[in-house]
């Protein structure tokens, strides 16, 4: 078979599951694969022939996909592929793992078709903070004052300029995995004088540490291509999502459209696309006083929640983005919602 589209994700992935819906009923030939699966449960193939062309093929199950000849590629969220559950030697596995990581990695990000959000090595350069942060403040974005770092005698300063009011939040994932297969999370914290009692223990590893910003609301921006999708998150009227609105308090957090200014969503669609991407999802501050501040962009973040809230069609956009390999125009999404 020929030209479908292969989505990278877990199998419990209800978004990705979602398009996937809508996009088989536009006709769409939808493949889901989850790399975790490779090699137990799959084979992949390279050939090389003496020409130089080279044929790529990925087989699961009864299903043979050209890889060759996909119309699109969604690397959604995938998991690293895992070791074949025959070696049980810790060490040989260990070493299988980064061997299939790297396999993997190329693979996906040589595949010569059309890619959402982007090629597998940009999407990880993406959701580096760092480089977000920078990127960001070039493109006239404002900032929360920042420390990234692990000098507890810088933090203790940072603490002190900022009169206490400060949060601190993980250089890169927020959730910890646990060896029962659960995980604890850690997300944006405010310091309170009891921490500071720790502020030793910083010296173990770099942290995002940030001056306090006041919020009227929070803001989810989902770009697709050239689409700006804008929603309020009201994370101020409960205390449980009052520093971090990924507590989630439905019950209490009002979702509403937000009508961003021309000149904040020209901005966010710009830093999508210098990051590589044509989706991305941004986190930014309403403050009191009516300034936009930006905080970080998921290069692969959660939107269904949003759309199902605000009515914002950004699954519609994203088919058709996959659909067509490129950017969506309003038109385009708003044909499709009448088709789906």
């Amino acid at each position: 078979m020929s030209g479908e589209i292969l989505v990278l994700t877990r199998p419990d992935d209800t978004h990705a599951l979602h398009v996937g819906e809508l996009l088989t009923r536009r006709g769409a030939d939808v493949v889901f694969f989850n790399p975790e699966d490779y090699p137990a449960k799959a084979v992949i193939d390279l050939s090389y022939a003496p020409s130089g062309e080279v044929r790529r093929t990925l087989r699961t199950g009864s299903r043979r996909v050209d890889l060759d000849a996909l119309t699109a590629l969604w690397i959604r969220r995938p998991q690293p592929p895992a070791c074949h559950p025959e070696i049980t030697d810790p060490v040989v596995r260990a070493h299988l793992e980064q061997e299939l990581a790297v396999f993997a990695g190329d693979l996906w990000n040589r595949l010569d078709c059309p890619m959402v959000p982007g090629p597998y090595e940009v999407i990880k350069s993406a959701g580096r903070k760092p480089s977000q942060l920078a990127l960001a403040g070039r493109l006239g974005f404002e900032l929360p004052p920042t420390l990234i770092g692990n000098d507890p005698e810088e933090f203790l300063d940072f603490y002190s300029r900022h009169d206490g009011r400060i949060i601190t939040k993980p250089l890169h994932m927020p959730w910890v995995p646990k060896n029962d297969g659960e995980s604890v999370s850690r997300l944006s914290e405010l310091v309170s004088p009891r921490d500071i009692g720790y502020a030793d223990a910083i010296r173990f590893a770099p942290m995002i540490i940030q001056g306090y910003v006041p919020k009227r609301v929070e803001l989810r921006v989902t770009v697709v291509g050239d689409r700006v999708f804008a929603a309020e998150i009201h994370s101020q009227e409960s205390n449980h999502t009052r520093f971090d609105w990924r507590r989630y308090d439905s019950a209490m957090t009002r979702h509403a459209v937000h009508e961003l200014p021309p000149e904040h969503a020209e901005r966010c669609v710009r830093l999508v696309r210098r990051l590589g991407l044509v989706y991305g999802a941004i986190d930014l501050i309403l403050t009191p006083d009516g300034r936009y501040v930006f905080l970080e962009i998921n290069p692969n973040g959660q939107w269904l929640w949003i759309e199902e809230a605000t009515g914002l069609p950004i699954s519609r956009a994203l088919c058709e983005v996959l659909l067509r390999g490129g950017t969506p125009t309003p038109k385009e999404v708003d044909d499709a919602g009448s088709r789906a």
